[in-house]
């Protein structure tokens, strides 16, 4: 079991709305990623890593540059997934630093990274295990400047689809396995 609280307050050590935002941000996913883990015993879901995995996605936009959620970090938004599992993978938490690379849109091919010259490293960062999956499509109906609204299934495919049709039809997917 990962003492979630201690890294969180490792990278978030001041009560301050960034903090807020996290946290908030990240139990709200946790709670929706357990809820459908619960509607489905028969993909056998590790509980335990989906609660870790989900209040630690995000563990990197503190570096990131996004004023909106009181990020005044270096880095472009898009690098938040990376720069967690980097941060993850000093932890020792290789799994959960996965989850943090693959959780954007639902997850970024690496025609899609090359093709719109991301930031980022070139090869797939697309979830693969059932709890990356689930982890990625909790995310998808929370916002951080929203915290108070959960978004409805169009909403979250509207907000996927800026990543493009493959992203979109992966979520559809998901609102079948899942919901």
């Amino acid at each position: 079991m990962v003492d979630v609280e201690s890294i969180i307050n490792k990278y978030y050590p001041d009560e301050n709305e960034l903090r807020h935002i996290y946290i908030e941000h990240c139990r709200r996913v946790a709670e929706k990623a357990l809820q459908i883990a619960d509607l489905h015993p028969e993909l056998n879901i590790d509980r335990q890593f989906v609660y870790e995995a989900s209040m630690l996605h995000d563990i990197g936009v503190f570096r990131c540059n996004a004023p909106s959620i009181q990020c005044f970090g270096t880095e472009p938004y898009i690098c938040h997934g990376v720069i967690g599992a980097e941060l993850m993978l000093e932890e020792g938490l290789p799994r959960h630093a996965l989850v943090c690379e693959r959780h954007t849109g639902t997850g970024l091919t690496l025609k899609y990274i090359i093709d719109n010259n991301l930031p980022l490293p070139h090869r797939e960062l697309t979830p693969i295990s059932i709890e990356e999956q689930l982890v990625c499509f909790a995310d998808k109906f929370f916002s951080k400047t929203r915290l108070e609204k959960e978004k409805t299934v169009d909403g979250a495919l509207k907000s996927v689809a800026k990543f493009g049709e493959d992203c979109a039809e992966k979520f559809i997917a998901w609102t079948h396995l899942f919901l």
